[in-house]
C-alpha cells in the first residue's frame, strides 16, 4: 500500500536540516578563527624574529662597550703611570 505524501512527516527531515545548517555556520566560524590564529601566529613568529635581531644586536653593542670601558682602563692606567714618571722626573 503506497501512503500519500500528505501523512509522511518533514519534521525530521526539517530537525536534521537545521542540525546542517548549524554546522555549517559552526565550520565557517572554526575557519575563521583558524585563519585569524594562523595570521596571528606569523605576525608574532615574525616580531620574535625581530625582537631575536634586536637583541643580537643589543648584545653585540654590549660586548662593543665591554671593550671599550677595558681599553679606557688602559688609557687611564697609562696615563696615569705617565704622570707619575713626569712627577717624579720634576722633583
Amino acid at each position: 500500500m503506497v501512503t500519500p505524501m500528505s501523512s509522511v512527516s518533514l519534521e525530521p527531515i526539517d530537525r536534521l536540516a537545521e542540525k546542517v545548517r548549524s554546522l555549517i555556520g559552526i565550520l565557517e566560524r572554526t575557519r575563521a578563527e583558524l585563519t585569524h590564529t594562523t595570521d596571528d601566529n606569523a605576525r608574532l613568529s615574525q616580531e620574535i624574529e625581530d625582537l631575536r635581531s634586536r637583541l643580537a644586536a643589543a648584545e653585540e653593542r654590549g660586548a662593543r662597550t665591554d671593550d671599550l670601558q677595558a681599553e679606557r682602563e688602559q688609557i687611564h692606567t697609562r696615563v696615569s703611570d705617565m704622570l707619575a714618571q713626569l712627577e717624579e722626573l720634576s722633583l
